[in-house]
């Protein structure tokens, strides 16, 4: 009986060490960079997780993650307020892209999208001009899409009586958009982009944008983040601008498939093997909304041939919970 409790204790003390040396990871709006065989995973952080800005995690399989070790601080800051960079507050939705010899985050601060740049993966990032893209009103969820042709393209949110995604052509070495070009891309047309569980004006955000087969596939959340029907489908176009064509399946993540209330705004990347996988975020709580938790799920995608276009769906029986390992 004395060596049954001696066992017990010892495996319940493995127990709460293996709990404090791993933690699940609480980012939202979550985006992960591929280099090389290192992931790089980064987000809006909960309120009160260290400074305002954005910090990185790596992984090499997806499901723990660390600081980087060349990261210069503890929190593995890559972007923090004030240090040559817009905004004061609500540091939400970055992304990460490298053209040629230079990384840039795209991201939100005062409800303004920013673009900074490092020759350095890890940062620092930061602003040789501090100011927004686009002062001219209020703007989100930036996602910067280069096309085929060479061409960038600002995909973002912008406020009239709801959240609506927008695209404009994007220089790169100004930083700016060319307002000539700015489009709505749709609207609110779709049961499952409004429900009832929220009330809310309309909301479609947290655009990613992909081309394949010369056809664009665009992304994106509807509902309001705090209603539990928050979800992720697609639209395709055969240009940047569109006319898009919603998905007759969408939505392709939601709490009825991946079993998790609030589940979107993320982005697509190439995982391990080349498989496509998303990265979201979900509720905290079947009855709190935040801090919000982080989810990657594989992605299927699937040739019609008779439409000619991709459909894409998920694996929901294989969401990964990434989950820091603090030693």
């Amino acid at each position: 009986m004395k060596s049954i409790l001696i066992l017990y204790i010892f495996l319940l003390s493995s127990l709460v060490t293996l709990a404090q040396q791993q933690r699940e990871i609480f980012f939202a709006d979550v985006t992960i960079y591929v280099e090389g065989d290192t992931y790089y995973l980064t987000g809006s952080k909960g309120d009160g997780d260290g400074p305002e800005g954005f910090s990185f995690l790596e992984s090499k399989d997806l499901k723990t993650w660390r600081v980087p070790a060349q990261s210069k601080n503890p929190q593995g800051m890559i972007l923090t307020k004030g240090d040559h960079t817009f905004g004061t507050k609500g540091f939400w939705a970055p992304q990460i892209f490298k053209e040629k010899d230079t990384y840039y985050i795209t991201y939100t601060a005062d409800e303004q999208t920013v673009l900074a740049e490092s020759k350095s993966l890890t940062g620092p990032y930061q602003q040789k001009e501090v100011g927004p893209i686009d002062g001219s009103g209020k703007n989100i969820d930036s996602y910067i899409f280069k096309d085929t042709d060479g061409k960038y393209y600002l995909y973002h949110v912008r406020f009239d009586k709801g959240n609506y995604l927008h695209v404009a052509e994007f220089d790169l070495k100004t930083g700016k958009i060319n307002p000539a070009t700015l489009k709505r891309c749709f609207n609110q047309t779709e049961p499952w982009e409004a429900t009832p569980n929220f009330k809310s004006s309309p909301i479609m955000e947290g655009p990613t944008v992909v081309k394949l087969k010369n056809k664009y596939y665009l992304f994106y959340s509807a509902n309001h983040f705090q209603n539990i029907d928050y979800a992720v489908g697609y639209a395709v176009a055969d240009s940047p601008y569109g006319p898009w064509v919603k998905y007759k399946g969408n939505p392709i993540i939601h709490r009825s498939i991946v079993g998790e209330n609030g589940s979107g705004h993320g982005d697509l990347f190439d995982g391990p093997g080349k498989q496509l996988y998303y990265t979201y975020h979900i509720h905290n709580s079947p009855g709190k909304v935040g801090p919000r938790r982080t989810r990657i799920v594989p992605v299927v995608r699937k040739w019609d041939e008779k439409a000619g276009v991709y459909e894409f769906s998920v694996k929901a029986d294989e969401v990964i919970v990434p989950v820091i390992k603090e030693k």
